[in-house]
């Protein structure tokens, strides 16, 4: 299958070895990985702040520049893809484009769910040595039900013992321009979330959207933790063995 790989904003600037990670997974899950330089953000930030006109000229762009013929996008980010597939509600009113916009939103899935649930792949041959707690983003749980996909991705990484943290659900304080905006509360809820992932022990926070992982690594490490944050493809990248030569 030749899949689009949309990296998404964040993981360009911030992680790149985030896209890396994913184009492996999809790699050895046997997909040919298309990756188009145009690609810009999905328009998220100016959707949610209100500015519909200029979320949608982003949008555009990124409708453009992932028409390359790949029956599939896929994105290491949940909240990415949530804003894709309301695609359809952006353009609502613009025949011209709710088309390609419509399109787009159908063949785009997150990582975790495109290879549990769309390639059948859990397994990838990692070992981790290591004690790690998901956490579940809000825009993955609730507009895309993603909960069981990721976590059978790491149930089958050798060595790794998954802990359910009972606030797993709970927001992380991110919500993007809410922990600029809300700065006390943004931190709050990052430290409740932390407390409790100390006291259960674990070496890895791991999760499905970077950027709560961003919010919840730059408290661990204000805090002075150990704990670290880690996209799952990331976790699983770092654990896989080298490929048998062909």
């Amino acid at each position: 299958m030749r899949v689009s790989l949309f990296v998404t904003c964040l993981a360009d600037r911030l992680r790149p070895r985030l896209g890396l990670a994913a184009a492996e997974l999809l790699e050895r899950a046997g997909c040919e990985v298309l990756y188009s330089p145009r690609q810009t953000c999905c328009g998220q930030p100016g959707f949610n702040c209100g500015f519909h006109d200029e979320a949608r000229a982003v949008a555009r762009s990124l409708i453009a520049a992932l028409d390359d013929g790949a029956e599939a996008v896929v994105a290491p980010s949940g909240s990415c893809v949530a804003m894709v597939r309301r695609y359809g509600e952006l353009f609502a009113g613009d025949p011209a484009w709710r088309e390609r916009a419509a399109a787009l939103a159908g063949r785009t899935f997150e990582l975790s769910s495109f290879l549990v649930d769309h390639l059948g792949r859990t397994a990838f041959g990692a070992r981790r040595e290591l004690r790690a707690s998901w956490h579940d983003s809000c825009h993955g749980l609730r507009e895309l039900g993603l909960r069981a996909a990721p976590r059978r991705l790491l149930a089958e990484v050798a060595g790794l013992e998954l802990v359910e943290a009972p606030l797993a659900a709970e927001c992380c304080g991110f919500g993007g321009a809410f922990a600029a905006r809300n700065e006390a509360i943004s931190v709050a809820m990052a430290d409740r979330k932390i407390d409790e992932l100390e006291a259960l022990g674990v070496d890895v926070v791991t999760g499905a959207d970077l950027s709560c992982l961003l919010q919840l690594g730059g408290r661990l490490e204000r805090r002075g933790s150990r704990i670290r944050a880690l996209h799952f493809a990331e976790l699983i990248a770092e654990g896989l063995p080298a490929e048998a030569p062909a």
